[in-house]
């Protein structure tokens, strides 16, 4: 199973429950503009994508990000007033991938931005289940016998 998480919803039930701290963060709505650098090039969450894009009206997040380390970092951003955020961060759980994807302020026209919704395309993409077999856990017997 993969779960994206989009924006706000860092604050979300099940994303607090998988990852297990606090996720505060600096922001303020400032309508200002964000350049998401692409950091993990030839992740497929970034397949299309520059070296950067900006989108040109957002509301700013910044560090310190409280989530734990991510497993991948696929984007940091910069904004105008000089903040830096992990705008893209992978993280996985058992089976289960997880994406959180930093833009997104319901006041601005975000998920117009062909290259936010590519990310979210390529993300959905990423995150979908593949077929694994489970490992086998619990008592087994060995492979063959030792002399």
């Amino acid at each position: 199973m993969g779960l994206i998480v989009l924006h706000s919803a860092h604050y979300s039930k099940i994303f607090r429950r998988l990852l297990g701290t606090p996720r505060s963060l600096k922001w303020r709505e400032a309508d200002e503009k964000e350049r998401l650098w692409v950091i993990a090039i030839g992740h497929p969450i970034v397949e299309g994508i520059g070296d950067y894009f900006e989108v040109e009206h957002e509301e700013m997040y910044g560090e310190p990000f409280g989530i734990p380390r991510p497993d991948e970092l696929v984007f940091i951003s910069w904004f105008k007033g000089g903040e830096v955020f992990r705008s893209g961060c992978c993280f996985h759980r058992g089976m289960g991938k997880i994406f959180y994807s930093q833009p997104g302020h319901e006041t601005y026209p975000i998920y117009r931005d062909s290259n936010v919704l590519r990310v979210i395309e390529n993300a959905v993409r990423w995150a979908a289940p593949v077929r694994r077999t489970k490992p086998v856990l619990g008592n087994v017997k060995p492979l063959e016998e030792l002399p």
